[in-house]
């Protein structure tokens, strides 16, 4: 009976990080979408959903303590429990960069851009692709799809170094106009590669949890 109630409690502890998953991407994917048609309600919708996001942490992390706790998990249910926790925490904070997506649209309001909104798309897409790959990998345990998953953070971190330089010339070349706005379109683009880091950290945990091997991708 024990274990019968230590499984069902590992499942339900699955099912909120599902459920964490889906609103975490949803917030990646909107705060994109409320940059792009510069849609002030949509960034301040998003903002005030990642209170979900934190009040899902906050039950996975205090029933993981918990079940470590008082049923004295072994093994695998052990090292699940601890990498679920961990998930937790990732997922978390790709729901607070979201936020601050959000944040700068709000900030930057209704100005036109100054550069055109072409890799900062292009890194929301890889992060939406590594999503889906994502969840699948965690409902299947597959590691080895986890791991593939991680390496598509690499084509974040390219496009970031491409809008960094970008942002950095066309500032260069009016300070006065363009400073203010580049640093928000430079910080838009360095939550997006953190989420794609987070994302890969997510993958690690997940590989730990199925193989018990803690391995560093990238």
């Amino acid at each position: 009976m024990a274990s019968t109630n230590l499984e069902m409690s590992i499942k339900t502890l699955r099912e909120y990080i599902n459920r964490m998953m889906d609103k975490c991407e949803r917030a990646v994917e909107l705060s994109v979408n409320s940059m792009i048609n510069k849609d002030m309600d949509l960034a301040k919708r998003v903002i005030d959903d990642d209170d979900d996001i934190d009040i899902l942490r906050e039950y996975i992390r205090d029933r993981s303590i918990e079940l470590m706790a008082l049923k004295q998990p072994m093994a695998k249910d052990l090292r699940e429990i601890y990498a679920l926790s961990d998930i937790s925490a990732e997922l978390e904070r790709i729901g607070d960069y979201a936020e601050n997506i959000a944040s700068e649209v709000v900030s930057i309001g209704g100005e036109d851009y100054i550069k055109q909104l072409i890799d900062i798309p292009k890194m929301t897409n890889y992060c939406l692709e590594m999503f889906k790959n994502l969840k699948s990998a965690f409902i299947n345990q597959d590691a080895d799809l986890a791991y593939k998953t991680a390496l598509i953070d690499n084509e974040i971190d390219i496009l970031y170094y491409k809008v960094r330089e970008d942002c950095l010339k066309v500032m260069h070349e009016n300070p006065e106009q363009n400073i203010n706005q580049g640093v928000k379109l430079l910080f838009v683009a360095r939550y997006l590669e953190r989420i794609g880091d987070h994302i890969t950290n997510v993958c690690e945990k997940i590989i730990y949890a199925r193989n018990g091997k803690m391995i560093e991708i990238g």
